[in-house]
């Protein structure tokens, strides 16, 4: 049940984070017809690295979860099931430590950006708001890391000793 909520949650932000991404594209494209006119959207790109970082962070929890994380299959063709286990283990604890460790220096960088009241160049937005919805995301995949760690190490340990 509480993986069915975490699933939900995961899907959920990925989707607001895919929305996100429509925005940045739907963005582009007015700036561009715009600029054909002589009036691109003011500070497109601003709004672009803002929207981009934001969708890509919220896209990690779905993939840590659904396993859609890019693999490196030639280390797992030959090997037995035991060993592709122990190391889908070995990456699910990969992802919980570095989630971990960029959601503790990411709140650093909130904290810094908050204090110090930086904002973009050209819109002169503040830039700390920005990285809630990336404290968000990397909170819900050290949820998502912590569930696949918990289904790798049963699989790790329920497949018998025949390594």
């Amino acid at each position: 049940m509480a993986r069915r909520a975490l699933a939900a949650a995961v899907a959920f932000w990925a989707i607001l984070g895919g929305l996100v991404l429509a925005g940045v594209v739907g963005l582009n494209l007015a700036s561009i017809l715009g600029g054909m006119v002589g009036h691109p959207v003011p500070g497109d790109f601003e709004l672009t690295e803002i929207g981009t970082a934001i969708a890509v962070f919220a896209f990690l929890p779905w993939c840590q979860l659904t396993r859609a994380n890019v693999t490196a299959d030639v280390f797992t063709m030959g090997a037995s099931p035991i060993w592709t286990a122990r190391m889908s283990l070995a990456g699910s604890l990969a992802a919980l430590a570095v989630a971990g460790i960029l959601f503790w220096r990411m709140s650093l960088g909130l904290a810094d950006q908050h204090a110090y009241g930086y904002t973009s160049a050209i819109l002169q937005i503040p830039l700390w708001p920005c990285f809630v919805p990336v404290l968000v995301s990397l909170a819900l995949l050290a949820l998502a890391a912590a569930a696949t760690l918990a289904e790798d190490a049963t699989a790790a340990r329920g497949r018998g000793s025949n390594a």
